[in-house]
């Protein structure tokens, strides 16, 4: 919108270091995923900047990095991305498998039985963490994958 103030690199700079989201309140950076089928990504946040990248992956894992009214500045894994709507924005989170023939076990444990193989860059529905490990599921399989294998999660995030 013209004349609508754009949030400026201190802003942003003092929302990561505050960690928090000056519109929602919520963890920044945090992961959410794109909720449909296409996403576009701006140079600034409205309609009536340009469109930097388009994302392609229903289900595809972002981290919001800023936020500016209904506008979240959002990259993916290789840190392409831009400003998007929210609306384009789910809280459901995913993964992507980092490594081909990437195994997920039975249980979080490397002697564990191997239960199916995912392909890298598959993405996958994230369930319960541990400190090294996560559930995933994806295609009617499920199972625990080193965390080190996938993005869309941090480091030293649990979750249950």
């Amino acid at each position: 919108m013209l004349g609508e103030d754009l949030p400026s690199e201190d802003d942003n700079a003092a929302a990561l270091r505050s960690g928090k989201g000056p519109v929602t309140n919520l963890p920044l950076p945090r992961f959410v995923s794109l909720k449909g089928s296409e996403g576009n990504a701006r140079r600034g946040p409205s309609l009536s900047h340009r469109i930097d990248w388009v994302f392609r992956h229903p289900g595809m894992p972002l981290r919001i990095t800023a936020e500016f009214g209904h506008w979240r500045r959002v990259e993916d894994r290789d840190g392409a991305g831009g400003w998007v709507h929210y609306s384009l924005l789910s809280g459901v989170r995913t993964v992507i498998i980092q490594d081909d023939m990437t195994e997920l076990r039975a249980r979080p444990d490397e002697k564990s039985g191997v239960k199916a193989l995912a392909e890298a860059g598959a993405i996958a529905k994230l369930g319960d963490c541990l400190r090294d490990w996560c559930e995933v599921s994806a295609d009617s399989e499920e199972g625990w994958v080193p965390k080190a294998k996938l993005w869309g999660v941090d480091p030293d995030e649990l979750r249950d």
